[in-house]
């Protein structure tokens, strides 16, 4: 994929500026927003408990990343990771094991989180579709809980993507072939190198070609009452009738926030006659996987997208879909 700059009158900022502006996030559960500094000077690094060696720590993980678009693009501009995290591991130093956990000072505790996921816009590389603004962007997760920190150094677990973020309501829009959800290093060159074939491999110009067409594509209230109805039942199907299906995965809150915003979002709503296309529909269930947890956001975002199109395509073919009728 090539990445071209629209511009080139970039200011150079210090690694650790991060986004301050209040704005949706595009992870909403159970997450706290901090920033580059905060990894990286008051977070401690786990190692791996039986030889002691490090692990690649969450500030290497988005440093590293950001120093690949960097290079890839030239780009000497302002890159602002939006960092949310969860599951805060607290510890102390040796020095203060007696003392009662309210009487700790500050420089006594010791911390860090388990799960970790970020997002860097690159704000010149953006694209307008139905009237909003998709900024190219490239992210990650990390979840300390997928390794076994109590054995010896082993192969370290990540996820990274390359998609989209609509600016109006911070939605990621990640396609199949945009993310890279079990990749193994045992380094951080090691990272830097898959993160570099991602990027390389991403087909940009299809992904926005196929969030361009989906508006062409749309529902009735009948269809979308038995969209939801059939999705609400797919969890309860057995084994063979699933096998015969699109694999949907998606929980039932989250069925519920796509029917609730169906009604009542303010960009993605209805239109008035009760008729929703495919763009829109699309932005309710990314809307909706928001509120996954760190480790499986990404990958409910993309199940949402091959959804969509795998509709669409019963639709362009004149086909009869078990999820529409």
């Amino acid at each position: 994929m090539n990445l071209v700059l629209n511009n080139t009158e970039n200011q150079v900022i210090d690694e650790t500026e991060v986004i301050t502006a209040v704005r949706s996030n595009f992870i909403e559960a159970n997450t706290i927003a901090v920033d580059l500094d905060h990894l990286k000077s008051e977070c401690i690094i786990p190692v791996f408990a039986k030889d002691n060696e490090s692990t690649i720590s969450h500030y290497e993980f988005i440093k590293s990343t950001k120093e690949v678009v960097e290079e890839i693009l030239d780009y000497k501009g302002v890159l602002k990771p939006e960092i949310r995290v969860s599951h805060q591991i607290k510890g102390r130093i040796p020095s203060a094991v007696a003392k009662p956990a309210k009487e700790l000072l500050e420089h006594e505790k010791t911390l860090y989180y388990e799960r970790m996921a970020f997002v860097i816009e690159i704000p010149e590389i953006s694209e307008t579709i139905n009237g909003n603004k998709l900024c190219l962007s490239i992210g990650g997760v990390r979840s300390y809980n997928q390794e076994n920190l109590f054995s010896k150094k082993s192969i370290e677990k990540f996820k990274v993507f390359i998609g989209f973020q609509n600016k109006v309501c911070t939605n990621l829009c990640i396609s199949t072939d945009g993310l890279l959800h079990d990749l193994r290093v045992s380094s951080v060159l090691e990272l830097k190198a898959k993160i570099y074939e991602l990027i390389n491999s991403y087909d940009k110009k299809k992904h926005l070609q196929e969030m361009n067409e989906m508006s062409g594509f749309s529902i009735n209230e009948t269809q979308f009452a038995t969209l939801i109805g059939k999705m609400k039942l797919y969890s309860f199907l057995d084994k063979e009738t699933k096998r015969n299906l699109f694999h949907l995965n998606i929980n039932d809150n989250q069925i519920n926030t796509i029917v609730k915003n169906y009604h009542s979002d303010p960009n993605f709503a209805r239109f008035e006659n009760g008729t929703i296309d495919f763009y829109r529909l699309y932005n309710l269930f990314t809307e909706a996987a928001k509120s996954a947890y760190i480790d499986t956001n990404f990958e409910k975002n993309v199940n949402a997208y091959a959804f969509i199109n795998y509709l669409a395509n019963f639709i362009k073919n004149e086909k009869s879909n078990w999820f529409l009728h």
